[in-house]
C-alpha cells in the first residue's frame, strides 16, 4: 500500500511553542507508519523552519537555534513539495499536512494561508474561520450576531489605551464590574489570563496583555462548572462530550492544563440530560457560525442547570496526553490513531 506523505508542523513563534511540541510528539507516536511517511517540520521560536532530521532532534528534547531556515514549502510541477537541506538539497512531494501549531502564527490563519498557496491539503479549519476563532473579540461578536449565549465582555484596544487609559478603564469597569477575567484576545492555552478584583489589578493585567497582543478581552466572571465538547467533520458534523474540567487551581490556567495532577478531566460528568444535549447543540451552532471544518473544541461555562454559556472555540485543540479533545473521542470509541486517520481523511476530502 502506498503511504501518504504527511507533514507534521509544530513548534512555532507563539508562547505555546512547548505545548505544540508535546502535541506533535503525541500525534507522531500514534500514527500508523504503514499508512504514513512522516515528515516532522519544527518551526523555531524565531520563525525558521528546520529539516526533518533537526525536527526529530527537537521532538527528542533538544533546543535548536537556527540563524536561517533549513526547509520550506513550494509548489513544483503542480504539486506541493517539501524542500530542505539534509546531507545536500532534497525535494519531497507531500500529500497532506497536520499543523499542531497552537496560538499565533499557527492557529490564526497564517500557516493555513501558506498551505493554501502551495496547494497542500491540511487538517483543521480554513483561513477565515481560523482568524475568527483565534481572535476572541471577533469570535464573540460573531457568536453574538447569531444570538448564541456567552459571557459579558468588553474589548480593550492598545491604540485607545495609549490615548486615554482612564476612559478605557472606566468603560470596562462600568460594563463588567469585579471580579473579572482579563486575557489577550488572540492567545490560547489559557496563557496570560488574570483574575482581577480591583481597578489597579485590571490596569496591571491589561498592560501585561498588551505585551502579548494588540487587543485585550475583559470578561465578567462566571462562577460554575467548565464543560467542553469535541466537534469533528466537514459538512456533516459530529459531537463528543461534554466532558468536564475540574481545576485544582484557582481557575483553569496554563499550569492546570499542562501539568499532570493540576486538573481532572471527567469524561461523563453528571448533568441533566437536557443540559447535555443543549451543550452539544450549542457546540454545533458555534462551529457552524464560524464555518469551521475539520475539528474544534468548544468550551463552556455552566453556572446553573438550564444555563450554558459559550466561552471560546479552539480550531487546533491540544493533542497532548492530558488533552480533552482526543479523550472525548476515545470515550466515544474512536481510538487516538483512528481519530488522526479521520482528521486526515477530512483534510483530503474538503
Amino acid at each position: 500500500m502506498k503511504r501518504l506523505k504527511l507533514a507534521i508542523l509544530f513548534g512555532g513563534q507563539s508562547p505555546e511553542h512547548p505545548v505544540s511540541i508535546m502535541s506533535a510528539r503525541s500525534v507522531i507516536n500514534a500514527v500508523d507508519p504503514d499508512k504514513y511517511e512522516i515528515f516532522p517540520l519544527a518551526i523555531t521560536r524565531e520563525g525558521n523552519w528546520l529539516s526533518p532530521y533537526s525536527s526529530r532532534r527537537v521532538l527528542e528534547g533538544e533546543t535548536l537555534y537556527c540563524n536561517s531556515g533549513e526547509a520550506f514549502l513550494a509548489r513544483k510541477g503542480g504539486r506541493p513539495h517539501l524542500c530542505y537541506m539534509e546531507d545536500g538539497y532534497c525535494e519531497k512531494p507531500l500529500d497532506v499536512a497536520f499543523p499542531v501549531l497552537h496560538g499565533p502564527f499557527g492557529e490564526d490563519g497564517t500557516v493555513q494561508g501558506l498551505l493554501e498557496m502551495v496547494g497542500l491539503p491540511y487538517v483543521g479549519a480554513g483561513v477565515a474561520p481560523s482568524v475568527l476563532a483565534m481572535d476572541k473579540g471577533l469570535m464573540k461578536e460573531k457568536l453574538g450576531q447569531k444570538g448564541l449565549p456567552q459571557t459579558e465582555f468588553r474589548i480593550l484596544k492598545r491604540e485607545s489605551w495609549r490615548v486615554d487609559m482612564e476612559i478605557c478603564l472606566e468603560r470596562a469597569i462600568s460594563a463588567i464590574g469585579f471580579p473579572a477575567f482579563v486575557k489577550p484576545a488572540a492567545l490560547g492555552s489559557s496563557l496570560g489570563i488574570f483574575k482581577v478584583k480591583s481597578r489597579e489589578e485590571l490596569q496591571k493585567a491589561a498592560e501585561e496583555g498588551f505585551e502579548l497582543g494588540s487587543k485585550v478581552l475583559v470578561e465578567k466572571m462566571v462562577s460554575g462548572r467548565e464543560l467542553e465538547c469535541s466537534v469533528l467533520g466537514n459538512e456533516k458534523l459530529e459531537v463528543a462530550g461534554p466532558g468536564e474540567v475540574v481545576s485544582l487551581r484557582d481557575f483553569y490556567d496554563y499550569e492546570a492544563k499542562y501539568t499532570e495532577g493540576q486538573a481532572r478531566l471527567i469524561m461523563r460528568p453528571e448533568l441533566p440530560e437536557e443540559d447535555r444535549e443543549l451543550c452539544r447543540e450549542l457546540s454545533l451552532a458555534a462551529v457552524q457560525a464560524l464555518e469551521i471544518r475539520g475539528m474544534a473544541r468548544v468550551d463552556f461555562f455552566y453556572p446553573a442547570p438550564g444555563r450554558i454559556l459559550i466561552n471560546e472555540i479552539n480550531t487546533i485543540p491540544g493533542f497532548t496526553p492530558f488533552s480533552m479533545f482526543p479523550q472525548l473521542w476515545i470515550e466515544e470509541g474512536l481510538e487516538y490513531s483512528h481519530l488522526i486517520d479521520r482528521l486526515i481523511g477530512l483534510a483530503l476530502g474538503k
